[in-house]
C-alpha cells in the first residue's frame, strides 16, 4: 500500500496535466475517484495517465448528478479540477458550494494561466505557459528559433506534479488545523518555478543568446552527438575530473581540449567530437563509456528505453494489460507504490462507488434510467 493510503480524492475528469495529477495521487496509494462524463459503450482506454483509478460517470448538466459529486465531497479530503476559472462556480461544484458540505476539503485547481490575471480566461497550451516563463525562449539551436520540448515543462513538471505537490502540502496542513483551503496552480507558474535555476545564473554569466550556455547545448562536454550508425549519445562532463576521462576515451588531444571553460573554443571543440562520434557506433561507444564518470548515456526512444539492462534491473518500466508505461515513482522502503490496474471504462465503477456512500440499488436503477450516471 502507497504512503497516500487512506486519502480518498476525487477527479473532476480532465486532459494532459490533471490526469497526470491522478496518476501521481493514485500510484502512491490514494484512492482516486475519477468522474467521468457518461460515454455509452465506451472501452477502457488504453491510457496511462487514467490508471489506478475507479471510474464514476456523471451527467453534471444534471442538478442530480451535481448531487452525487456533491455527496462524494462529503467523504473526500480532496477534490481537483482542471477548467477554465468559473466553470466549476457555474455548475455548482465550486469551492464554496464544495467546502459546505466538507470544511476540511482540499480543493485543487489546474489551469494554464491562473484564477486571475488579464490572461485567466484565455485559451492556451503548455507551449504558450513556458513561453510566458521563459522556458521555451531558452531552448533551441545557436541563431535559431526557440524549440518545444515535448509539453514536459507547462504540463506535467509544472503542470500535473505541482498539483499534487500542493494538493499533498494542504492535506498534510489540513491535518493540523482541520481546515480546507484552495490549492490554485497556474502552469505559468509552475513553469517559472522549474526555471528557478536560470535566473539565478541570469545576472552571473548566463547568455540570453539561446544555445551558447553551458547547459543549453552551447558547451561541447554537455552535449548530444551522432554515431556512425545514425543514432546518438549524451554527455554531460562539467566537472573537471569527469571531463579529463571524456577527453581521454574520445581519444582528442588533451593538452589541446585543456581550456575547458574556454567559451570561445567551445564551438570548434564541438565540431571536432562531432567527427569523432561518427567513427563508432553508439553500441561501440557504450562499451567505451557507459558505466564509467564520463556522464555519458545512449539517447534512447521511448521504444528501447524499457529494453536497456538498468532500467530493466531497476524495473523502471513496466507492462500492464500490453501497454508499457513508467512504474510508480519515488519509491518507498516501506510503503510501496504499485499499479493495480489499468485505465476503467467510463462509469464501470459507479455501483460499486455510489454504494458506499449510501446509494442504495433502486436509486442507481433510477438515476441510470434517468441519464443521470452510466
Amino acid at each position: 500500500m502507497g504512503p497516500l493510503n487512506g486519502f480518498r480524492i476525487i477527479e473532476l475528469a480532465g486532459i494532459g496535466p490533471g490526469p497526470f495529477c491522478g496518476m501521481m495521487l493514485s500510484d502512491m496509494g490514494a484512492e482516486v475517484i475519477r468522474v467521468d462524463r457518461i460515454a455509452k459503450g465506451v472501452g477502457a482506454p488504453k491510457d496511462v495517465l487514467q490508471r489506478n483509478r475507479q471510474s464514476v460517470a456523471v451527467d453534471l448538466k444534471k442538478p442530480e448528478g451535481i448531487e452525487i459529486v456533491l455527496k462524494l465531497v462529503e467523504s473526500a479530503d480532496a477534490l481537483f479540477e482542471g477548467f477554465r476559472p468559473g466553470v466549476t462556480e457555474r455548475l455548482g461544484l465550486g469551492p464554496d458550494e464544495c467546502m459546505a458540505r466538507n470544511e476540511k476539503l482540499v480543493y485543487g485547481r489546474m489551469t494554464g494561466w491562473g484564477q486571475d490575471g488579464p490572461l485567466a480566461q484565455a485559451a492556451g497550451h503548455d507551449i504558450n505557459y513556458i513561453g510566458l516563463s521563459g522556458a521555451l525562449h531558452a531552448i533551441g539551436e545557436p541563431g535559431g528559433k526557440p524549440v518545444p520540448p515535448l509539453n514536459l515543462i507547462g504540463d506535467f513538471g509544472g503542470g500535473g506534479m505541482l498539483l499534487a505537490y500542493g494538493l499533498v502540502c494542504a492535506l498534510l496542513e489540513a491535518q493540523k488545523s482541520g481546515k480546507g483551503q484552495v490549492v490554485d496552480t497556474a502552469m505559468v507558474d509552475g513553469a517559472a518555478s522549474l526555471m528557478a535555476m536560470f535566473f539565478s545564473m541570469a545576472g552571473r554569466g548566463f547568455d540570453d543568446e539561446r544555445g551558447t550556455n553551458l547547459l543549453d547545448g552551447g558547451s561541447h562536454f554537455y552535449n548530444t552527438y551522432e554515431t556512425k550508425d545514425g543514432q546518438h549519445v549524451c554527455v554531460g562532463s562539467i566537472e573537471p575530473q569527469f571531463y579529463q576521462l571524456l577527453v581521454e576515451k574520445a581519444g582528442v588531444d588533451a593538452n589541446r581540449f585543456g581550456p575547458q571553460m574556454d567559451r570561445d573554443q567551445w564551438s570548434g571543440f564541438k565540431d571536432e567530437l562531432e567527427d569523432v562520434f561518427k567513427t563508432k557506433t553508439r553500441g561501440e561507444w557504450c562499451e567505451i563509456m557507459e558505466g564509467t564518470d564520463v556522464c555519458f548515456a545512449p539517447v534512447l526512444s521511448v521504444f528501447e528505453a524499457p529494453t536497456h539492462p538498468h532500467n530493466v534491473h531497476r524495473g523502471t518500466f513496466i507492462e500492464v494489460d500490453g501497454v508499457v508505461q513508467p512504474s510508480p515513482s519515488p519509491r518507498f522502503s516501506r510503503t510501496t507504490a504499485e499499479i493495480l490496474h489499468a485505465a476503467r471504462a467510463p462509469g464501470e465503477d459507479s455501483t460499486e462507488v455510489l454504494s458506499s456512500i449510501g446509494f442504495a440499488q433502486d436509486e442507481l436503477d433510477a438515476l441510470r434510467e434517468q441519464g443521470v450516471i452510466g
